[in-house]
């Protein structure tokens, strides 16, 4: 290690566990964010922790799927017609990683990231006075016809050949476990041994001040460039001047291919938008986070209410929001919690880091000694951070991770 801080390019939930996981190892950290910290993708995410995550966003068959979900205005997809073009190569990429073949490499190396998360969110959270931001729960997938809770699924045997606890219960007792959800679901599935998130925003402000207490240091400053330096190192051009680091993580979530293209890496990278709602006053309450198979969201309570996300949406980087997406909460919403108040609600959108096989690009940059890569986590940021945190931080002071990290090579998609 040398004096100058690791620089971290990016305050989201991932790069604040890299710099808590880089502070325990000793090593100075400055972390750059042109926002709030904490704040970003993950700030509207459902609230899963699950250890037990290792299905993949594209599976065989998806493609059958697709037609019908953009024709539904109500679907969990969607395409604005000017992106479509641009869209395509990166849908063409999303359905070949669904390929049979791959599903099994792809749902380890996903696995291997989310498995310590809970543990990993406690040991951060620890000594905090915030560690009840973290509720154990489980994972409820509610389905309306009861024959669809078929654990012979190949989702479901995908799961359990990476053993994760799972029951299968009927209407009452579903209702027993969740008292407010509507009798129309006739089944359910259940995923023990997980937990949720009450307020994933204040878990990225809570630990954000954490890292400060250790000492790092936390730069409101957009980054617009990175290049090498002479003799070694890199200079980052901000809004706020120039910053000098031997040693570079980029962890700017959809932002991060930008920085990486002038050094002649074309990731497909896309920016992938999910919309939220939150029921304010919801007059429900919810036990556990509740996923609607059949129409693919996740609702769950939280300390500003009933929060119901998901949806992905294609539009690019710098589209304004279609909150249109976000209103479609309230109905289907309704028809899960039938006694939910949808008077007072709040919408949200947020810009996914998606690659087209669901999984981030880890290590280092190869060609590019002292840039690391820890971006492209898609809908598990949440989940796969404190792992990613801890990977980052051997990386950088030297130590060998216990992981293999082929899977999460930029190298991967060529150059």
């Amino acid at each position: 290690m040398n004096d100058e801080p690791v620089t971290i390019v990016g305050g989201g939930i991932v790069g604040i566990c890299c710099a808590l996981s880089l502070l325990e190892k000793g090593a100075a950290v400055r972390l750059v964010e042109r926002d709030e910290p904490g704040q970003g993708a993950s700030f509207g995410n459902a609230g899963v922790i699950s250890p037990w995550s290792c299905v993949p966003n594209s599976l065989p068959g998806i493609w059958r799927n697709i037609p019908r979900w953009l024709l539904d205005p109500e679907g969990p997809v969607a395409i604005r017609p000017r992106y479509l073009l641009r869209a395509t190569p990166w849908a063409l990429k999303f359905l070949r990683a669904g390929r049979r073949n791959r599903i099994p490499a792809i749902a380890d190396a996903m696995a291997a990231l989310n498995r310590p998360s809970v543990d990993l969110y406690r040991h951060h959270l620890a000594g905090s006075g915030h560690e009840g931001l973290l509720r154990e729960c489980y994972y409820v997938h509610a389905y309306r016809e009861a024959a669809a809770a078929d654990l012979g699924d190949f989702v479901w045997r995908l799961r359990r050949d990476h053993g994760t606890p799972l029951e299968v219960v009927d209407g009452d007792q579903l209702r027993e476990i969740e008292p407010d959800l509507s009798p129309e679901f006739q089944a359910a599935i259940i995923i023990k041994d997980q937990a949720r998130a009450l307020s994933p925003g204040r878990l990225g402000a809570v630990l954000a001040d954490k890292v400060r207490s250790l000492g790092g240091e936390i730069l409101r400053a957009s980054v617009e460039r990175l290049a090498p330096r002479e003799g070694g190192g890199w200079r980052l051009t901000s809004d706020h001047g120039e910053i000098e680091a031997q040693q570079v993580v980029v962890a700017a979530g959809a932002w991060s291919a930008l920085l990486l293209e002038p050094l002649g890496f074309s990731l497909p990278l896309e920016p992938e938008r999910g919309y939220h709602m939150v029921f304010r006053d919801p007059g429900v309450s919810l036990n556990h986070s509740i996923m609607a198979v059949d129409a693919m969201f996740v609702v769950s309570s939280m300390e500003m209410g009933l929060r119901s996300a998901g949806t992905a949406e294609f539009a690019g980087l710098e589209a304004p929001p279609d909150y249109r997406r976000a209103q479609i909460f309230k109905r289907l919403t309704k028809r899960l919690v039938p006694g939910l108040n949808t008077n007072d609600c709040e919408e949200w959108m947020g810009i996914r880091p998606s690659f087209p096989d669901s999984l981030p690009c880890l290590g280092e940059i190869p060609g590019q000694p002292g840039l690391f890569a820890a971006f492209g986590h898609a809908h598990c940021g949440l989940m796969m951070a404190p792992m990613t945190g801890r990977v980052v931080a051997d990386l950088v002071t030297g130590a060998t991770p216990n992981l293999d990290l082929a899977p999460y090579g930029v190298e991967r998609f060529g150059r």
